[in-house]
Formats: C-alpha cells, sequence, structure tokens
C-alpha cells in the first residue's frame, strides 16, 4: 500500500465501485435516438478480385435501410488508410502501402476484411439480410507466411507493393558488427519467433456513428485509447476536418495498443450515417474482433552475438522479418523504431547491425500490441545470451553480469542512438538472485526430478524506451470551481489503467487536498487540448506530469489572487492543505472562496521524453515429460519504474503484463492454413487465452532509480511485465528440458510441442 494514497487507507481505486457493480458505461452502452444498427460482410477467403456484388435481394428485406459496397467508399474517397512508416528505409527507399478502401473494392486481401455494411432496423435484420447479398468473386493464390510472401515466385498482393515489400530498412553499422565477428572467439546464432498474437480485449470493438448535417460533423462514440491519435487518423483517412469528428467516450474494456487506430469500420458507419440521416451503431462479434481487430507481434530474427574469451560480448547482428499483414496499420511502426531504440538490451554491445524487411501478406494488419516490438527485442537478445551461456557452459546470470552497461556509464547513448537515461542492473540483478534463490535451485531441481519432473529455471534482464509520445506537448486544464472541487482535463484514456485514482492523487498530493475533491476528465467531447494518448507506458509520465504542473501553477496563481484580495504581495502568501494564509492577516483564503464569483480554470503543458524502466524477472517451471505440460512454480519480479504513485495500480500493471507474455509463451497464436490463408483460430474453441492460475503468486520486488525526464521521477509500466515475461518464460522451459539434449523451442510451448520435443529427443 503507498504512502502516496493515504487519503485511501485500502488502497481501492477510485473507479472500482462503478466498473464492479456494472455501473460502466462502454461504446455498447451507448445510445442515439432513431439509431439503426449495422452489420459488416466480411470477405470469407483470403485473395480474391470481386468480379461484382449483388445487393438487391437484401436491400429489399423487410426492416433493412441501406447496403454499402465498396463503391460508395470509393464515392466517398476513403480509400487511403494513414500508416505511420514515413521514415526513410534503405537507401531513401521510401514505405509502399495498398490503398483501402473502408469496404473492399476490386479485391479482398484477408479473410474477414470488410466487403458491405447492411444498415437496418435491429442488428439481426442486418445480419439476416447480409447472408442475401450475392459476391461473386475470381479466386488469386495466397501467402500468409512472411518469409514465403518474400520468396521470389510469391502471389502479388498488390501493384503498388513489388516484391510484397512494403518497406526495407537498417540501423546500426554492418561494417563495424562485420569486423568484430571476424575477430570473435565465439559465435551463438540463433532464428527467433516472436508468434503473431490477437489483442482480444475484453470489450469488443463497437462504433456508434451519428452525423449532424446542420453542423457537417460527426458524434462517435467508440473505444480508445485517447482522443487524438483516433481523431487525426480518421480525419487523415476521411478528409472530414479533425474539428468535426467529436468523440464521446467513459470507460473502455482493455486495449494494449489494439484501440488507437482509425478502423475501416468507423469511416464506412460515417458513410452509412450521413447518407441516411440517422445514427448507426454497430458492435462486433468476438469471431469479427479475432479477424480483425489489429494482430500483435509476427517478427522472425536472424539473430547473431559475438564473444570474446571472456565472454565479453562485442557484436550483435539482427536481420529481421517483420510482418505488417494485408495493409500497413498506424500501429505498425514501433516495431521497428523500438527494436532499434534498445536493440543493445542492458549490455555493453560496442558494435550493432539490423536489417529489416517488411512485407504485406494475406493475414490480418499487425499493428501495436503492448510492449509493440519492446518485448520482441527482449525476447530476441535473452534467447541469444541464454544460448551463449548454455555454449560457454557459463551461469547466464554471471554472463549477464559481465555484459551490463555499468551504472557510472549512465546516461547511456547505444550504438542505435537509444538514450537511456539512469538503470542499475547490477543491483537489480543481485536482488532478484535473491528472492529467487538462485543459488539454491539445483536442490529444487533434484527434488522435481524424484517426483518424475523436469525442473527449469529462466532468467531475463531488460530494458524499454517509454513514453515519448508523439505529440508536440501534453497538456492539462485545471478547474476550480466555488465547491473547492478541482477537475483535471486531459486526452490521455484509461483502459483499465486506474487514470482516475493515479491522476487524481497526483493532483491531490500537490494541493495537498482529499482525493474527494478531485475529478480527472479524459477525452472530454470536442476537446481542443493537446497530447497523446494512452500507449507505450506514457500516460503518467506525460499526462500525470502535466497535472502536477498544472496543480503548482494553481497553487501560484492562487497565491496571488490572494494577496490581491489581502492586500499583500504574493511572496507573503502560504498554502497549505487547501488554504491560503499569510502571517501578516488572520483571514483565511480556502480554494472554494477563490472561485466563489466564477469557476478558475489553469493550463499547463509539458514535453517528456523517454523514461527507460528496467528489471530482471527470475521463473522457475516443471515440465511433466509424460504429457509435455508446463506449470509455473515460481515467479520472481524486481522492477525500476521509478517513483510509484500507487503501489496496488504498478502491481496490477505488472501483474497483468506478466500473463499477458505468458499467454504468448505457451499457446496464444493466430495460426492461418497455408493452402487457403483460412484462419483456424478465429473463435476461443481454437485460439487459447491465459487464465487465472497460469501464473502463481508473482513475489515481486521494486529497485528504484528515479527517472529526471519527469518532475514525478515515474517511468512507464504498463509493457514491462509482457517484455521480461516472454524471455524469462521460454527461457525456464528450455533450460528444463536441455539436459535431454533439446537447445531451441518456438513458441507456443504448448504441451502438444514440447511433448513431440521430448519423444524426438528420446528416439
Amino acid at each position: 500500500m503507498s504512502n502516496e494514497s493515504h487519503h485511501h487507507h485500502d488502497g481501492r481505486r477510485v473507479e472500482d465501485q462503478r466498473l464492479i457493480t456494472g455501473a460502466g458505461k462502454y461504446t455498447s452502452d451507448w445510445s442515439a435516438p432513431r439509431q439503426l444498427y449495422g452489420h459488416f460482410l466480411r470477405a470469407d477467403r483470403a485473395h480474391a478480385e470481386i468480379v461484382s456484388v449483388d445487393t438487391a435481394k437484401a436491400a429489399a428485406f423487410p426492416g433493412v435501410k441501406g447496403v454499402f459496397t465498396g463503391e460508395d467508399a470509393v464515392r466517398a474517397g476513403y480509400v487511403r488508410a494513414p500508416h505511420t512508416m514515413g521514415f526513410p528505409g534503405k537507401n531513401g527507399m521510401k514505405a509502399r502501402a495498398p490503398a483501402r478502401p473502408v469496404l473492399a473494392h476490386q479485391r479482398v486481401r484477408f479473410v474477414g476484411e470488410a466487403v458491405a455494411l447492411v444498415v437496418a432496423e435491429s442488428a439481426a435484420v442486418a445480419q439476416d439480410a447480409a447472408e442475401l447479398i450475392e459476391i461473386e468473386y475470381r479466386d488469386l493464390p495466397s501467402v500468409t507466411d512472411p518469409e514465403g510472401a518474400l520468396a521470389a515466385d510469391a502471389p502479388q498482393l498488390s501493384d503498388e507493393v513489388p516484391g510484397n515489400l512494403a518497406l526495407e530498412s537498417e540501423a546500426g553499422d554492418e561494417q563495424a558488427v562485420e569486423t568484430a565477428f571476424a575477430g570473435a572467439a565465439h559465435i551463438t546464432r540463433a532464428k527467433v519467433i516472436s508468434t503473431r498474437v490477437a489483442p482480444n480485449p475484453m470489450e469488443p470493438r463497437a462504433c456508434l456513428v451519428a452525423y449532424d448535417p446542420a453542423t457537417e460533423s460527426y458524434r462517435i462514440h467508440s473505444p480508445m485509447q485517447g482522443v487524438t491519435t483516433l481523431r487525426s487518423q480518421l480525419s487523415s483517412y476521411t478528409k472530414v476536418p479533425a474539428e468535426k469528428l467529436i468523440f464521446e467516450v467513459r470507460d473502455v474494456g482493455g486495449g494494449f495498443g489494439q484501440r488507437s487506430s482509425a478502423y475501416p469500420e468507423y469511416a464506412a458507419l460515417m458513410i452509412a450515417s450521413k447518407a441516411l440521416g440517422q445514427p448507426v451503431k454497430w458492435v462486433s462479434t468476438r469471431t469479427d474482433g479475432i479477424l480483425t481487430d489489429t494482430h500483435g507481434r509476427n517478427m522472425i530474427a536472424y539473430g547473431q552475438l559475438a564473444l570474446d574469451n571472456d565472454g565479453k560480448f562485442l557484436a550483435m547482428r539482427l536481420d529481421w522479418i517483420v510482418d505488417l499483414g494485408a495493409y500497413l496499420s498506424p500501429g505498425a511502426q514501433g516495431h521497428v523504431r523500438n527494436t532499434t531504440n534498445c536493440m543493445t538490451g542492458v549490455y555493453q554491445i560496442p558494435a550493432l547491425y539490423a536489417s529489416y524487411k517488411i512485407p504485406i501478406t494475406n493475414t490480418t494488419p499487425i499493428g501495436a500490441y503492448r510492449g509493440a516490438g519492446r518485448p520482441d527485442i527482449a525476447y530476441a537478445i535473452e534467447s541469444l545470451v541464454n544460448q551463449a551461456a548454455a555454449e560457454l557452459n557459463l551461469d547466464p546470470a554471471e554472463l549477464r553480469r559481465r555484459n551490463f552497461i555499468p551504472l557510472e556509464a549512465f546516461p547511456y547513448t547505444s550504438p542505435t542512438g537509444g538514450k537511456y537515461e539512469i538503470a542499475d542492473m547490477p543491483g537489480v540483478l543481485k536482488q532478484a538472485l535473491l528472492l529467487a534463490d538462485w543459488d539454491g535451485f539445483e536442490a529444487r531441481r533434484a527434488k522435481s526430478k524424484a517426483a518424475g519432473k523436469l525442473r527449469g529455471i529462466g532468467i531475463s534482464t531488460v530494458i524499454e524506451n517509454t513514453g515519448a509520445g508523439n505529440a508536440p506537448t501534453d497538456e492539462v486544464e485545471i478547474q476550480l470551481d466555488g465547491t473547492g472541487t478541482v477537475t483535471a482535463f486531459m486526452v490521455a484514456k484509461a483502459q483499465g489503467h486506474g487514470h482516475e485514482t493515479t491522476f487524481g492523487s497526483i493532483v491531490a498530493k500537490a494541493l495537498q487536498i482529499p482525493l474527494e475533491r478531485v475529478k480527472i476528465v479524459q477525452c472530454e467531447p470536442g476537446t481542443k487540448l493537446i497530447g497523446n494518448g494512452t500507449g507505450g507506458s506514457r500516460s503518467t509520465i506525460g499526462a500525470g506530469s502535466v497535472c502536477h504542473l498544472a496543480a503548482v501553477k494553481l497553487i501560484e496563481e492562487g497565491k496571488a489572487l490572494t494577496a490581491l484580495e489581502l492586500n499583500l504581495e504574493p511572496s507573503q502568501i502560504e498554502y497549505a492543505n487547501g488554504e491560503f494564509r499569510s502571517s501578516e492577516s488572520d483571514r483565511v483564503v480556502k480554494l472554494a472562496d477563490l472561485a466563489k464569483e466564477q469557476t478558475l480554470s489553469f493550463m499547463a503543458e509539458g514535453k517528456f521524453g523517454s523514461t527507460y524502466p528496467n528489471g530482471c524477472h527470475i521463473a522457475e517451471v516443471e515440465v511433466d515429460p509424460d504429457t509435455g505440460r508446463s506449470e509455473v512454480v515460481s515467479y520472481c519480479a524486481v522492477d525500476d519504474i521509478g517513483v510509484v504513485i500507487n503501489h496496488s495500480i504498478a502491481e496490477g500493471q505488472l501483474h497483468g503484463g506478466v500473463v499477458q507474455g505468458a499467454g504468448q509463451v505457451f499457446g496464444e497464436q493466430m495460426v492461418y492454413d497455408s493452402e487457403t490463408g483460412q484462419p483456424l483460430t478465429a473463435s476461443f474453441m481454437d485460439y487459447y487465452m491465459p487464465r487465472a492460475g497460469l501464473i502463481p503468486g508473482i513475489r515481486g520486488e521494486e529497485h528504484a532509480t528515479t527517472s529526471t525526464v519527469s518532475p514525478l521521477g515515474v517511468k512507464g509500466v504498463g509493457e514491462s511485465g509482457c517484455t521480461a515475461s516472454i524471455p524469462v518464460l521460454v527461457g525456464a522451459v528450455i533450460n528444463a528440458v536441455r539436459p535431454l539434449g533439446i537447445r531451441h523451442l518456438d513458441m507456443p510451448l504448448t504441451p502438444a510441442r514440447v511433448w513431440q520435443a521430448i519423444s524426438a529427443a528420446a528416439r
């Protein structure tokens, strides 16, 4: 329990009462007068030309108000989706993106792509009528494997993307790496695959659009991670001015990066609402979500790590293949940018080089997913380090210790331009080894062996860049009213993060008032505030820091107002616990008194760079050789996330991240049939999801270094658990089966896959 939230002794979050009693309001809970209901007819094949779409029967179906197709999308000009691959590639290459009409036109490129929108008086009628649409396709060969897409004889997905190569880029110094490899005592090589996963937030995607012809504006309800990104992207897609797109949102059930972008469905609903003169509402199903919400990961790294005779790292090379799916989605660039920024990991590696081949495939587009490239680079580096330790017969903790960036080297600029602020990796490691009783492992392994189990231990030491954001600045407005209530307005948006508690605590602490007197308003409809949405573990660094600055500004301006009132100088006024006083006067001016005449408003802003949370996770697993089932029997985490505002919220973020990583490790994976391009995992019958009990109680400790990036000293936390858990859990399972001669396993580590590896090793 945090000393910061001393007004809330039980550690409960402000928002919990609303959320756990069913009083939350999610997108599907909004309704508009006279609203109609939309249903999307989706492509049932991976790659085909659309010969014709006959909507006559559907349009004539009782209760149907309108049917929209790719022709409507082209007529509206909603055909160029925004993307963020704006940076130059190799030899100045520019990213190549296929056009993406918001309803497919002439071509479909993945199963699930929206081909038509039926709007009717009820959702059921819209769904029934959609079955009457007759589409004639001319099938084309498809490719779902990113390496296959780059092959010379691969089917071509788009004339605009020759060779299916959307972008080729590089980072680091290839020559320096070649030279270091030539003189190395040992080179470790590994192919590391971070599998494709579906985000599956608790709340399915949904959207309600109401067009107002008088103002030519659209009122839109949809799940989001902040209004600024979504609004600017949807404006870019539709050419509707951003100020004509008015978003209203209250609660959002999970995000993980998947909520940030402007999806084609939202723009298609805009076409329908404008054409029909009525609001149109659409709520997706779980299968819709698995097929069409942007997927995560799917990055392949061919890695090489060069070491000298003392186990010192000399150079590392990573040749990446980064799948984008059928179209470039706005969240995709993080996979390149973030893997470059943290390419050295927590280690001093003098020479680094990365190449990136970025293909399109006949699959669901890929976007940001919790960590957006940071877990993938951590997994690649840590896999190489673990393998090097095994090949050199060194303790993996010792190999790490020899290569850490030393404390005195901070602030540290990596060979690929990451600007690490401060991290105490030797201290973090020491604390984690003690917490996990690293030295007692062999005794535990022997005990497991006696019980017929294979026990393994894994370790990961990771660092990630968080919180920079792409907005020019982060703004927060604070209002003080005559009741003494302080309201803070911002454009960050919680999707389960507890912002109302965290930001409320920051304001309450600065003003020394009870948390009950602070209100947090996120993404007010029509807001003009500038700032970053919530993503990349940046909200507390950005919006949180500015909440603090705005509260400080309120105090300063309050002193000036009080001085006027008391005929004194501002320097003679003291502030504490919601009251202004002076030794020169016996009058006390309360916060509420300042706003008696009118509500007062205070604006603050700040621009903050990246913070670098880091940590060491150590996990132990027991593998049952008869079934291949892995059970996580111990999980220890020591994290440096800077100053912590609310410990229970920070722990919740960390735990969620760890389990999300574990889901990918032990079962989550989108699988496509290689012949037909059909997804084989489009429902929870086939798509594995982590459940409670997958990870035992996490034993966690903090090892904080204070960040200098923001006035609060905080670092990001939202993605740390994911970044550390993927490498540590894979490492633990490989460590368990290594005595059988198994040196490598690819995720997901399902019982079947592990059992097959064990059986093959026994032959």
